[in-house]
């Protein structure tokens, strides 16, 4: 008797630890940049899918691709980049009828995809200086990722 109960005692225990550990939800909505930087920093390197509604307050580009920062000064902690592919400008260009650095600053934008913590390299002629700091980017690979949700925020 002692045996089959040692034995039922062991398959149940075999089973509770074969139960899947459930896992974090990763895909949140948020409007606070801060919240958005806390979650991307917590799940680094993979990042948060969401939707995120941001005020834009600067554009700039740095090659082809554009940045949308919710702060003045992007390298600034409090901001979150919305990095626009640049097969996108076309697309946005054809739809807004001027480039989104021109459109969206001063608008509220709706943007779906990852918000992910990436670090940003200090370069001394061309090389890492081995000093860094992070910035949280939403990457925009598709136009219907983003969408303006107020004209005049």
């Amino acid at each position: 008797m002692k045996i089959v109960f040692f034995s039922l005692v062991l398959v149940l225990a075999g089973c509770s630890a074969t139960q899947p550990i459930s896992l974090v939800d990763t895909t949140h909505s948020h409007s606070d940049t801060m919240e958005i930087i806390r979650s991307a920093a917590e799940f680094a390197p993979n990042g948060v899918k969401g939707e995120y509604i941001l005020k834009v307050k600067a554009a700039g580009n740095q090659g082809p691709f554009v940045y949308l920062n919710t702060e003045l000064d992007y390298r600034d902690q409090r901001s979150v980049t919305v990095a626009i592919h640049p097969k996108l400008i076309p697309l946005f260009v054809a739809k807004y009828g001027t480039t989104p650095q021109k459109y969206l600053v001063d608008k509220s934008i709706s943007v779906t995809g990852q918000a992910k913590r990436i670090k940003i390299d200090f370069t001394s002629q061309g090389k890492p200086s081995g000093k860094y700091y992070y910035q949280t980017h939403i990457r925009v690979m598709d136009i219907s990722q983003i969408k303006v949700v107020n004209e005049h925020a």
